[in-house]
């Protein structure tokens, strides 16, 4: 039995403008697919249910992407969430915005707000092991909540982790604003990490320059755990969604003002 794999068609410029719209009357989160989550969405039924109830599924992968290319004869764009936390911060976040940021030192907090002259960050970073512990868990969803409505939540805890959050805050109503579920992704940010370069991501091979630079943590994940991808492919039905319009020159999404890093060319 194959199961269905929604991604939506979209690279970074592309969902720049769906961002910037997307506005603080009601909440919606993005998931940001790489091979090991693939690996996840057939090992178990309960991060599928997470997937099904992100509003975005965005592709995160150069290396997956090809291999759907080559396997599928499937196109669809790439939008790392590295790449769009980047873009998000640099072109779409103004000074008063609130932006919340869940995981994540207060050093780096504190480093993003003084980068971006960013007024209204608010950061909660909770314990190691917090999803196993339904207080913390619940203290980590009331921060969120307390602090909605929000222009940009980002979970940088990691999967399932970030996922759980976003659901659980899906569920319960209370939080507004468009939340991102993007890993390690304010570590690169913050040059606590460091990504590989462009021509290594184009290859679709950053996954072996993060191997290179940290084998211990990672070479079971990505020479044990990912060559799995293969197999699971055929019993996947990769369906590409197609992606919002937005015209050239367009000065809103939806009705909604886009800010002029976006507008004008």
């Amino acid at each position: 039995m194959t199961l269905p794999y929604i991604l939506e068609d979209y690279d970074v410029e592309g969902f720049l403008p769906v961002a910037a719209a997307f506005g603080g009357d009601r909440f919606g989160y993005v998931v940001t697919p790489n091979v090991d989550h693939l690996i996840r969405y057939h090992d178990d039924p309960a991060f599928r249910a997470l997937y099904a109830d992100a509003a975005y599924v965005l592709l995160d992968s150069q290396f997956l992407s090809r291999v759907l290319r080559v396997t599928e004869g499937i196109r669809i764009r790439v939008c790392t969430g590295s790449d769009l936390t980047e873009q998000l911060f640099a072109r779409i976040i103004a000074a008063d915005d609130r932006i919340v940021l869940i995981g994540g030192t207060g050093e780096q907090a504190r480093f993003l707000a003084k980068r971006y002259g960013l007024g209204a960050l608010r950061h909660y970073n909770p314990p190691m092991g917090f999803i196993r512990n339904p207080q913390q868990v619940e203290a980590c969803i009331r921060f969120v909540e307390e602090n909605s409505p929000f222009r940009f939540c980002f979970f940088a805890v990691g999967a399932p982790q970030q996922e759980i959050l976003a659901q659980a805050l899906k569920s319960r109503g209370v939080a507004r604003g468009m939340a991102f579920c993007i890993g390690a992704s304010i570590n690169f940010l913050t040059g606590v990490e460091v990504r590989a370069p462009i021509w290594i991501q184009r290859l679709g091979m950053e996954w072996f320059f993060r191997l290179v630079n940290d084998p211990g943590r990672l070479a079971a994940r990505y020479l044990l755990r990912g060559p799995r991808v293969f197999s699971l492919l055929r019993l996947t039905d990769v369906q590409v969604r197609p992606r919002a319009v937005h015209l050239p020159g367009a000065t809103t999404v939806g009705g909604t003002p886009l800010p002029e890093s976006i507008t004008q060319p």
